[in-house]
């Protein structure tokens, strides 16, 4: 399933991508097909309008999704040229897609995690994940504007990456069991002011400001996903291929960074993690390329869509 949230007239729903061109209101439609089901099984929760809320209810109101999307994809072949469309189905380009989850209650973000991106940077390949934090407030999504004060930073930077949403709660997970514990997949862009990133000495400040987070345009759950270890990644800034990689080339794969990371934190669902980016960021350039007002930032990674953001000049406002 491609999950998403959305918002329609001024209110932030919970949806689905369907047939890549409509969005199905997951609460609306799961109140249609409960109508006809009998008996109800106590899987048959109805949906709230939050994707961490809808995690939290765990892995049967996924399977419940998936089985309201059979219905609802049944209902839209049974209409003749789509002609009259229930208001639960809508058109894709009539909503607004917003972050897939705008309120995360942790982003922990890997560093230095491509063997390649050590090497533009002139650092040696490390022994254990390196480990930050990217603060909720930093969280945009697609299509929204990625903007910073001027004062702070002239020196913004762009870095794709795979993200990883936790579904359910986790502590001292192995990586063995690691799978069990993610709801699904994202692209990611782990903004960052570089001045502030190395003039602090350390990295929380530049990688939070407001915007830098951009996140989606969906949740792709785990199982169209066999393996997040073979995807191309891409960063495109103004048409121009920046960074083209694979996940392959990560030094520490997902079940890796679950494992370290619970040792010492507990995820909740709805947490993302950032896996890390790959070369060819702007810093390291010759000469280096830093956003600017009127550029356009895409993330691309396989199997989970396209995350655009515009840059645009800073308001006080």
């Amino acid at each position: 399933m491609r999950l998403v949230m959305f918002t329609q007239n001024a209110r932030a729903k919970l949806g689905a991508v369907l047939e890549h061109q409509y969005i199905v209101d997951l609460k609306m439609a799961c109140q249609e097909f409960t109508k006809h089901r009998k008996p109800l099984s106590q899987s048959d929760t109805p949906f709230c309008d939050d994707m961490r809320g809808f995690l939290e209810q765990g892995e049967p109101s996924l399977r419940f999704a998936h089985e309201v999307l059979v219905f609802v994809q049944k209902h839209l072949a049974s209409q003749p040229g789509k002609a009259s469309l229930p208001s639960w189905i809508i058109p894709k380009k009539e909503v607004k897609l917003t972050a897939p989850i705008p309120n995360p209650q942790k982003v922990v973000a890997i560093g230095q995690n491509y063997r390649d991106h050590c090497a533009e940077q002139g650092v040696p390949v490390p022994d254990m994940p390196v480990i930050f934090a990217k603060f909720p407030t930093a969280v945009i999504g697609p299509d929204e504007a990625i903007t910073w004060n001027p004062d702070l930073t002239n020196q913004v930077d762009y870095e794709a990456e795979l993200a990883v949403v936790i579904g359910k709660r986790a502590k001292n997970v192995s990586r063995e069991d690691a799978f069990e514990y993610i709801a699904g997949y994202m692209n990611g862009n782990d903004v960052s002011a570089r001045n502030l990133q190395f003039g602090d000495q350390q990295w929380v400040r530049g990688k939070s400001l407001d915007t830098f987070c951009p996140i989606g345009p969906y949740l792709v759950t785990k199982d169209e996903i066999p393996d997040p270890h073979h995807l191309a990644i891409r960063a495109i800034l103004n048409g121009r291929v920046m960074q083209d990689s694979n996940t392959s080339n990560l030094i520490f794969g997902v079940p890796a960074l679950i494992e370290f990371i619970t040792r010492a934190i507990t995820l909740l669902p709805g947490d993302v993690i950032l896996t890390g980016t790959p070369p060819g960021v702007g810093v390291f350039r010759k000469p280096p390329v830093f956003l600017k007002p009127g550029d356009t930032i895409t993330v691309e990674i396989e199997g989970l869509g396209t995350l655009t953001n515009p840059v645009v000049e800073w308001s006080r406002q």
